[in-house]
């Protein structure tokens, strides 16, 4: 399996980074990317991908984008790893915290767009609470050629289906797909395909069940690999080997390198 979003070089990994990787591996997992959300974090996650082998992206998350430096493709290009980094993100709109004013967050996803497109890079997405304004983005400025994923999907059928069909992006589906509150989620699953989907932790954040409460870690994919199994009635294998191969259609670095997590 393939955690395509994670964040391993999270300081809740501090004291047992290593371990957790070594878990990881044992559970099945042969490729993670460990994705930036700043500047200074977008370092970290690099050093951490050198470190362990891993993948990283690039990104200046929205709830940051009132931090973000004045020129983010400068910025950027000073970290900028071809052998490491597969893509650009965390990047979009968050409106449920406004942590970064929303003409600020709308500025810098669109000057991280450009850089996407500049580095033939796909992206990887966060939306919440600005569904509206973030397919306006894409209208405007998002290359569907170089593919995206809209992480830790959370939406229901009708904006599962746009995002799919307009925009040919993938869902990124982690562990809120196994809560018991997420009906609307899974009828989204069913309603756009396998094809359109692959798998995430968003570790340390939103464990699935039954480790709800925990620290998550890559480990726990597992865990929603099956719940996605039995949703779609179709075995764990075949879950892993088609999320699998969307997920390195989508980030072609992921197959150039040895894929061991």
């Amino acid at each position: 399996m393939i955690d395509t979003h994670a964040h391993v070089h999270d300081a809740k990994f501090d004291e047992d980074r290593a371990e957790t990787i070594r878990r990881a591996r044992e559970a099945g997992i042969d490729a993670l990317i460990t994705v930036g959300c700043d500047i200074a974090d977008s370092k970290r996650a690099l050093e951490c991908a050198r470190t362990f082998g891993l993948r990283a992206s690039i990104g200046i998350h929205p709830h940051e984008a009132i931090g973000a430096p004045e020129r983010i493709d400068l910025a950027f290009d000073e970290l900028f790893d071809p052998a490491v980094h597969v893509a650009v993100g965390e990047i979009g709109l968050d409106y449920y915290y406004d942590n970064s004013p929303r003409d600020v967050q709308r500025k810098v996803l669109r000057e991280q767009l450009a850089y996407a497109a500049g580095r033939k890079l796909p992206t990887i997405f966060h939306q919440r609470d600005a569904f509206d304004d973030f397919v306006a983005e894409l209208r405007a400025g998002f290359d569907r050629s170089l593919g995206g994923v809209v992480h830790c999907f959370t939406g229901d059928a009708t904006q599962a289906r746009l995002l799919v069909e307009e925009f040919g992006l993938l869902l990124g589906i982690g562990g809120v797909l196994t809560f018991k509150s997420a009906e609307s989620l899974r009828e989204a699953v069913r309603t756009v395909g396998l094809d359109a989907l692959i798998l995430e932790t968003d570790c340390p954040y939103l464990a699935p069940v039954p480790m709800r409460g925990r620290r998550n870690e890559p480990a726990y994919l597992a865990y929603t690999a099956a719940r996605l199994a039995e949703l779609l009635g179709i075995s764990r294998d075949e879950v892993s080997a088609r999320t699998d191969a969307n997920a390195l259609a989508l980030f072609p670095g992921l197959s150039a390198v040895d894929r061991g997590c």
